[in-house]
């Protein structure tokens, strides 16, 4: 296995147990699952854009962090399949200050119709009315993190010299 193989391969593993970490931190205080989510987690979902090997490490610490947290199987692969798909698209990011845009968009459209089905069962006026009021929900929460917590990763990152070798050569982090 080449040197740079290895390299992403641990790089995956710690964001993946980062994010199980912290995913489990942030359910203690209630705020890793159900409707109103605000996973600190979250905040490494910026990662990607930087580091394309974070992408599974992410993967893997939602699945984890969902298996251990919430008590659907829904949430478990929807979730992690949110995930996926917001690392994905976050790796295709041409600035920065765009890279927090699909975690917060992805998971606006995936997990409200999961949690609202999970609360009322039926689609219905009050499945509706659960949707947006998750919408609206997801959307702070994980905004919150993804800008709060997660641009300034990306803004110190880079500056770490052991990281730069995993860099992705097109990212363009924020000047100091």
């Amino acid at each position: 296995m080449r040197k740079s193989a290895v390299f992403n391969l641990v790089l995956a593993a710690m964001v993946a147990a980062l994010y199980t970490v912290m995913g489990y931190f942030a359910g203690i205080f209630g705020l890793g699952f159900g409707p109103v989510q605000c996973r600190f987690a979250e905040a490494l979902t910026v990662l990607p854009f930087l580091f394309p090997a974070a992408a599974p490490g992410l993967v893997v610490g939602c699945f984890l962090t969902n298996l251990l947290g919430s008590p659907f199987p829904m949430d478990w692969l929807l979730g992690t399949l949110a995930t996926a798909i917001a690392a994905w698209l976050t790796m295709k990011m041409p600035k920065w200050y765009l890279a927090a845009l699909p975690p917060i968009l992805v998971n606006a459209i995936f997990l409200p119709p999961m949690w609202a089905w999970t609360d009322v069962g039926a689609i219905n006026t009050a499945f509706w009315m659960a949707c947006g009021f998750n919408a609206v929900t997801f959307i702070i929460g994980e905004a919150l993190v993804c800008y709060v917590l997660g641009t300034p990763l990306l803004k110190l990152l880079p500056k770490i010299s052991v990281l730069r070798p995993a860099l992705r050569q097109t990212a363009q982090a924020p000047s100091v």
